[in-house]
């Protein structure tokens, strides 16, 4: 098998409206639209990450053989760095979008969970100071 290197990571999210995971995306965590083939599927760019969204009617969202639907959700997140949680995180609630969790504090820096409207996380991560 033949491996095409490209200067992007894709990570593909199922998610429930593909319209409102554009806005979600491009309005609240500066992402930009690439591709739109609402209402199936569109592709949203950051830096060297290329989102795929993929609703109902995508071949991404098919039963797979032993009839499992995949659905949104779970634990597996992308996760984006940012200069200043406190504020950005002030800035998403008063937007009012949902966060799974506190902003916790480690060795490494601080992370916070928040939820996209169909349930996938974001971690927002601030590094901490060398």
């Amino acid at each position: 098998m033949a491996i095409t290197a490209t200067a992007r990571a894709s990570v593909r999210y199922l998610i429930d409206d593909v319209d409102r995971a554009i806005e979600f995306y491009t309005t609240h965590l500066g992402f930009t639209l690439g591709r739109n083939a609402s209402p199936a599927f569109a592709e949203v760019l950051r830096g060297p990450l290329r989102l795929l969204l993929s609703g109902p009617t995508s071949s991404g969202a098919r039963p797979l053989p032993d009839g499992t639907t995949p659905s949104p959700g779970g634990w597996n997140r992308i996760h984006l760095v940012v200069d200043d949680i406190n504020h950005d995180v002030e800035q998403l609630r008063a937007a009012g979008l949902t966060f799974r969790s506190e902003i916790i504090r480690g060795p490494g820096g601080q992370q916070i969970l928040l939820q996209d409207p169909s349930g996938n996380l974001i971690e927002l991560f601030q590094p901490a100071e060398r």
